[in-house]
């Protein structure tokens, strides 16, 4: 059996309520966000694409990107992964949540490092809770069917669906996976990021 090629996919479909603003326009260093982290994730990947709501398809941010848009009813990151895996079911998908701003070309070429195509997933523990970090993950083709599983039955939490599978699980990669959600989180990183060199 030959090994999965690796496809990115920048989820960018949230709904942002806690930051009362769209999360991937957040600039960082005159960036924004969403550019920044599809810089970091089109380098390892062979193909990458962003993960869209129908809504979103002609924000003009969005748009000058590669898009998925999402064909599932709108039930959080699960869509956009499913959405990707019907496209494209030869490949592994490198999933990665648009609000991740340390996140960072080393962190993602350790995961695929680390990577067993023989596995459902390679992922990182999150460092708050211990449990696999979903949303910068390595989802191979195998992981499809228990997802795709348990949203018909209603659940759509992707982070039970890897307790439930059979993977890798690496260490937390220090403060890389750390999202922002608040305003006020969003002020403080963007402090931190611009007075770094």
């Amino acid at each position: 059996m030959s090994t999965a090629p690796i496809y990115g996919l920048l989820l960018s479909g949230g709904a942002s309520q806690r930051m009362q603003r769209d999360k991937a326009q957040l600039s960082y260093a005159g960036e924004p966000q969403l550019l920044r982290a599809w810089r970091v994730l089109s380098a390892v990947t062979e193909r990458a694409f962003v993960s869209v709501r129908e809504t979103q398809r002609d924000d003009p941010l969005r748009a000058q990107l590669p898009q998925l848009v999402d064909t599932y009813d709108a039930v959080g990151p699960a869509a956009g992964i499913l959405s990707a895996q019907d496209a494209y079911p030869e490949a592994a998908w490198l999933v990665i949540a648009c609000d991740l701003p340390r996140l960072d070309e080393v962190t993602l070429r350790a995961l695929i490092a680390a990577r067993d195509p023989a596995k459902d997933a390679t992922v990182f523990t999150s460092r708050f809770d211990g449990l696999p970090e979903p949303l910068c993950a390595l989802w191979e083709p195998s992981s499809h069917a228990r997802l795709k599983a348990r949203y018909e039955a209603g659940s759509y939490c992707p982070r039970k669906a890897l307790i439930q599978s059979d993977i890798v699980l690496l260490p937390a990669p220090g403060e890389a996976l750390d999202n922002i959600n608040t305003p006020e989180e969003f002020a403080q990183m963007q402090r931190q990021l611009e007075s770094q060199p």
